[in-house]
């Protein structure tokens, strides 16, 4: 199944900058058309959360619902004994991710919900295993957060790795944004930084510090679900959902306090403020907020000679909107937005794959690859 797009309406944005956020609206210009056009090529999916790209070229997909289904050779095969997953709102199985040294060491990393700790309610749980006769084994629990709650929104989650190999992921705030984001004593609402074998690394900032997670990474996050590594820089890049307004990118740094909920671009979702201020001493600026919100999930910073006229531009997708949105940025500045392959659904998903293609997951129609124009 083909679906061809004539890209690109240009829409009118609100722009913020990492030196200070004054917004500014850019005006619509004339479309361009780049004719590139979308291929189904895994149908029949309910929520895919996370893929990962296996050396053969198969996929590795995660189902909300807890399914961790292999794709190859045009077959979609149900993996054995995957973790023991708490679905509940938001939560369920969720990302996924190789370990960049995949082919030596063979593990696979997962995050999801886990009611591990024989606790009521669940908390998000990061684990990675080994593939094996399609059986997940020698499976391993990383991290926990706790406590459990049976509160269904805001577990995250995404995950990445550096040019070091640590692994960072997120959790959300869990439904709790008076407590937990701005206390680094409690999970919830950060992002966390541990070694490949899920032992803390002894420069995460707050390893010293009496009574805090070690784990924690940088925090003041409401619920990332969107987490790329620049393929220039190497900087992490998170994208997360506020509320009534006010979603964000971010750029993670090593200790840095992102504000949620003390300062925010939002408001409640009955349209009422829970904060007056946007800025704080102390607090970071986002690279970008979105007013009003388009409830942004997957992210792919693009570096692939199959793109050029994306290259360096992010995908983010929008669950609210359900298309893709590509911004084109400058100097850590965004100057230009463009829907992408507009009522597609909602996009959960967008990843490059090693061979440089892009794959798009959309809840209830699969997995498509963005095709380039031949011409």
């Amino acid at each position: 199944m083909r679906k061809s797009i004539s890209l690109l309406t240009l829409i009118l944005i609100t722009c913020a900058t990492c030196a200070q956020q004054t917004e500014s609206e850019i005006k619509a210009e004339s479309p361009v058309d780049f004719h590139y056009t979308t291929e189904l090529i895994v149908p029949e999916l309910n929520i895919p959360w996370g893929m990962a790209f296996l050396p053969d070229n198969s996929i590795l997909i995660t189902e909300k619902s807890g399914e961790l289904i292999l794709f190859k050779d045009n077959k979609k095969t149900i993996i054995q004994n995957p973790p023991n997953v708490y679905v509940r709102g938001q939560g369920g199985l969720l990302d996924i991710a190789l370990h960049p040294d995949y082919e030596n060491t063979g593990w696979i990393y997962m995050s999801y919900a886990s009611s591990e700790d024989h606790e009521e309610g669940g908390n998000t749980a990061l684990a990675r295993a080994k593939l094996n006769n399609n059986t997940l084994v020698d499976f391993e629990v990383l991290y926990k957060a706790e406590p459990n709650t049976k509160k269904g929104q805001h577990w995250g989650s995404r995950i990445s790795f550096d040019n070091d190999g640590h692994i960072y992921f997120s959790i959300g705030d869990r439904g709790n944004r008076d407590e937990n984001p701005q206390d680094i004593t409690k999970d919830g609402g950060k992002i966390y930084r541990l070694n490949d074998d899920g032992s803390i690394p002894s420069d995460n900032p707050f390893i010293n510090t009496q009574n805090a997670k070690k784990a924690i990474y940088s925090y003041g996050h409401r619920n990332p679900q969107g987490m790329t590594k620049h393929p220039v820089t190497g900087a992490i890049y998170v994208n997360e959902h506020g509320p009534k307004g006010g979603d964000e990118i971010n750029i993670i740094a090593k200790g840095k306090n992102y504000g949620w909920p003390v300062i925010s671009y939002g408001i409640n979702y009955n349209g009422t403020p829970f904060t007056d201020i946007t800025e704080r001493e102390g607090m970071e600026q986002p690279l970008f907020y979105w007013v009003p919100s388009i409830a942004p999930c997957g992210f792919v910073i693009v570096n692939s000679n199959f793109y050029p006229e994306w290259r360096g531009n992010f995908l983010v997708g929008s669950l609210k909107f359900q298309y893709l949105e590509r911004l084109v940025v400058e100097n850590n500045q965004v100057i230009k937005r463009e829907k992408l392959f507009e009522h597609i659904g909602r996009v959960r998903n967008i990843k490059q794959a090693p061979n440089g293609y892009l794959y798009m997951a959309v809840e209830g129609q699969g997995i498509f690859k963005i095709i380039p124009n031949q011409n």
